[in-house]
């Protein structure tokens, strides 16, 4: 099949990742694959280097971008149109909010051109824009775009069912339009060991003690991502458990509030930086930890709780989205969003007990380990690709 993916842009992220596994699984199959792109700006880090030397093709087009601008995005509209016109794919297949609106928009008014049914449009439900933590009139505005291009759309793809669910509340979409295929990620370098050694020296490199119990966490400084009830156990923790440390993983422009009100709070020796680390050196930041915590008020499902599991780790995560998929009293912690003190008591009883670490740790790995390999989403999407384009 000639298949394009269409992203906004190319930054360190599960929706990402997710696509650019896609693309060079189904390339490597041997079907035609094209991924349309807008340039990866932001402090979020890019990952274009990763398109190198893949079987796929790679077309940037330099004025889609994430925020809403109606010259740039009128012109990034009819100039994924023209391209798809020249590409003519059997499938368009979309990703994340401003690129799934413009290019299924894009797709469906180029139906029937080249063939019946053609091109079919496809859109994967990574996270949803609206969420109950932003205005109303905004929620309805997104909203009532989404209803709009599911009218243009054959299919949705959702990371989890919760994306589902939550779509067919909101009135967009039937449910027969709908399947889970779980966001892949590249589990080799989750599940091979990392030697000691390295693991010691990425320890001294953010001093922190050989035998200190690490909460880490893995996700963009910035709103809504949860940091700051992190930050608030921390504080209530760090006075029962000396040797517990915390460890942010990312960047983002809420980085240096954060590192302000840690230094106020006298939490410096307590909560370490690293800034924005490589894809690559992930599992080496799991792996020198003990205990993944995920506070984000809103994910698809977020990567780094199975990613967690598979390098044998507990999650602790707030309770929202599809989290509840892959965390339960078996694998880790769910609590209530925002809930400080459940927080602090599911944490605080991870860090006495290493069994139960371990435990929650194994398990983990054996629930997500089939779930999450990249054959198993791209089995999944394959299939229907050949169901609704006939082939």
């Amino acid at each position: 099949m000639k298949i394009v993916h269409i992203i906004t842009r190319l930054i360190l992220g599960g929706a990402q990742e997710n696509t650019l596994i896609t693309c060079k699984l189904l390339a490597e199959r041997g079907h035609d694959v094209t991924l349309i792109t807008g340039p990866a700006i932001g402090p979020e880090g890019e990952l274009f280097e990763q398109t190198k030397n893949q079987k796929y093709k790679v077309i940037v087009v330099p004025r889609l971008i994430r925020a809403i601008c109606p010259l740039y995005d009128t012109l990034s509209y009819y100039q994924i149109k023209k391209l798809l016109a020249s590409l003519r794919p059997d499938i368009v297949h979309t990703h994340s909010a401003k690129a799934g609106i413009l290019g299924r928009f894009a797709g469906y008014n180029l139906k029937g051109k080249w063939g019946h049914n053609l091109p079919v449009v496809v859109h994967t439900i990574h996270g949803l824009a609206f969420h109950p933590y932003q205005n109303d009139w905004l929620n309805k505005f997104y909203i009532a775009v989404e209803k709009l291009a599911a009218k243009r759309t054959d299919f949705f793809i959702s990371v989890a069912d919760a994306m589902t669910a939550q779509a067919a509340a909101a009135g967009i979409g039937r449910a027969e339009q709908f399947a889970t295929a779980y966001s892949a990620i590249e589990e080799d370098n989750f599940l091979e060991l990392i030697p000691q050694e390295d693991l010691k020296k990425f320890r001294q490199k953010y001093s922190i003690a050989e035998d200190a119990v690490v909460l880490v966490t893995i996700a963009r400084l910035f709103m809504l991502k949860g940091h700051e009830y992190i930050i608030e156990s921390a504080k209530k923790l760090s006075k029962r458990y000396e040797k517990a440390v915390w460890l942010f993983v990312g960047d983002g422009n809420l980085a240096e509030d954060f590192k302000k009100q840690i230094a106020e709070e006298g939490l410096a020796e307590k909560v370490k930086f690293t800034g924005l680390l490589p894809p690559s050196q992930i599992p080496l930041a799991i792996q020198s930890s003990d205990i993944l915590v995920h506070c984000s008020l809103r994910e698809g499902l977020a990567r780094t709780l199975p990613q967690a599991m598979l390098c044998t780790k507990p999650a602790v995560s707030f309770d929202v989205d599809g989290a509840r998929e892959v965390v339960n009293k078996n694998t880790g912690r769910l609590i209530e969003p925002k809930n400080i003190e459940q927080l602090t008591k599911v944490c605080a009883e991870l860090i006495e007990n290493k069994q139960l670490r371990d435990r929650l740790g194994q398990n983990g790995r054996e629930s997500v380990k089939e779930k999450f390999a990249p054959e198993t989403m791209v089995d999944t999407i394959e299939k229907i690709y050949q169901n609704l384009a006939g082939i």
